[in-house]
């Protein structure tokens, strides 16, 4: 399926805009439901990165944005050039930073998601990993004919509680591992 046709039947009433699905790569996928622990960390997350990125970014929450022709995912957090009025009557298309918190998801966050995000260039995407307690940082997209998809991130790197993170879009900021972590 077509983002264009997702959206329409969004707009059409065939699929509620609170549904808990997302398009991705042609597929509609359930969400996976959020639970407490979930839901706490996502606004931590949110928070830091407010007072990471500040004024001119619109850090949103579970909200969706168009990645590509195929894929209109909604990561638990994104950070996109704001002022969110732009946005008003289209999803971003151009993002500075995808998160997802994961925990029953990690293996999808991973994989499936990491491809996607790779294969439209999300230059910065992190893993917020509640299973194990660290931030994954996944950076420098790159083309591997070995991947299913054809492409992967270069970089990842675990950052566990001690550590801090410095967003590419924001490289004056710093943001503690800790801060992100339960």
């Amino acid at each position: 399926m077509t983002r264009a046709r997702y959206d329409a039947m969004v707009a059409n009433g065939a699929l509620e805009e609170d549904e808990p699905i997302e398009l991705l790569d042609g597929l509609l996928i359930v969400r996976e439901p959020e639970g407490g622990r979930h839901a706490v960390i996502v606004g931590r997350v949110r928070r830091a990165l407010e007072a990471a990125f500040g004024q001119g970014c619109y850090v949103r929450e579970d909200k969706p944005f168009a990645l590509d022709d195929m894929s209109e995912p909604e990561p638990d957090v994104v950070v996109v050039r704001g002022p969110d009025s732009r946005y008003i009557d289209q999803h971003p298309s151009k993002q500075l930073l995808v998160v997802e918190v994961a925990q029953s998801s990690l293996n999808r966050d991973r994989t499936f998601k990491a491809r996607l995000y790779a294969r439209a260039g999300v230059a910065d995407y992190w893993i917020v990993n509640l299973v194990d307690e660290v931030l994954e940082v996944y950076r420098r997209p790159v083309k591997s004919p070995s991947r299913r998809s054809g492409w992967k991130y270069g970089s990842v790197k675990l950052l566990k509680r001690g550590a801090s993170v410095t967003p590419l879009a924001a490289p004056r900021a710093k943001i503690r591992v800790a801060d992100l972590l339960p």
